[in-house]
């Protein structure tokens, strides 16, 4: 095989032949659960945790895929599988699932997998310039809408507040605030920021989509005794923070060096951020950092 493959509706496929029916609810509705994974060393990183989180997706939508979570599992390994040895040297993988209602009167879901090269050219700045951010206005999709612990592709929001963070600064992208005021998510990213007199804060967990990478630097937190803390905060909060953290499953973690065009110290030379991203980096083997520079230098 040379060409990378994909999973859609019982069959694995050239990655090239993968769609989706313009009729697809997935499509006109945006109607569609989600997860994204990735690989470290070619394994597949925290699946239970996925599973777990697709599991609550589906049931908040009440959609069936016609296929159980174990099965689900053992697909995301297999194609991870088929596609690794298409890699350079110590590349991983990207893994996106997606699960919609199907087309109207078909009565069947759709499914379908999809894995891909991570895309280290897109962040490897991240983890040394740090990344911008900026409010603008474009607040998270209440509670009343749908459960901030939905994972799904229906973000629009997202898209219209980055496109007015890019506007705004070259480069950043959109931190959103709830209805409320309180600081609720970046786009596509878990917001995390460290007062030394209380340690790293999170939002509210209920308010906020559970991220795996959360989890798992709240895990690396407390094994190097860095407190923990989830409770609400505002702009005015994070404004004052000693240091601010994004986590995401894919580039895991990264310094946010500007606020609202305004350059934060310490930035990417934080000493907490340093502290997890090395912590990470050894629970799975790699130097996150580095593999991301190494794709830069083969550019």
């Amino acid at each position: 095989m040379t060409e990378p493959c994909a999973w859609l509706n019982g069959d694995f496929l050239p990655a090239s032949a993968l769609s989706l029916s313009v009729n697809d609810l997935g499509f006109v509705q945006g109607a569609a659960v989600s997860e994204r994974l990735r690989t470290f060393r070619g394994q597949v990183y925290r699946l239970d945790d996925h599973l777990e989180r697709l599991s609550n997706s589906l049931r908040i939508v009440d959609l069936q895929p016609g296929l159980s979570l174990e099965r689900i599992g053992e697909l995301i390994e297999e194609l991870a599988a088929r596609n690794h040895p298409l890699l350079a040297a110590d590349d991983d993988l990207g893994i996106s699932l997606f699960v919609t209602p199907g087309v109207p009167g078909r009565g069947q879901p759709t499914v379908g997998i999809e894995a891909y090269p991570l895309p280290f050219g897109r962040w490897v700045h991240y983890y040394d310039q740090g990344q911008a951010l900026m409010e603008t206005g474009i607040r998270q999709v209440p509670e009343a809408c749908w459960p901030a612990a939905l994972k799904c592709r229906s973000r629009m929001h997202y898209y219209l507040a980055d496109h007015a963070a890019e506007r705004l600064d070259p480069g950043a992208r959109a931190v959103l605030l709830d209805l409320d005021g309180c600081v609720s998510e970046a786009s596509t990213a878990n917001i995390v920021m460290l007062r030394r007199s209380e340690g790293l804060v999170s939002p509210p967990r209920e308010r906020i989509l559970p991220g795996v990478s959360l989890t798992v630097l709240a895990e690396l937190a407390a094994e190097l005794g860095i407190p923990w803390h989830f409770r609400p905060f505002g702009w005015e909060e994070l404004a004052a923070a000693d240091e601010i953290l994004l986590c995401s499953t894919s580039p895991c973690v990264w310094p946010v060096t500007r606020l609202n065009r305004r350059p934060l110290e310490p930035g990417a030379a934080g000493e907490t951020y340093r502290r997890l991203l090395q912590a990470w980096g050894a629970s799975v083997g790699v130097d996150i950092a580095e593999q991301a520079r190494r794709y830069r230098f083969r550019l």
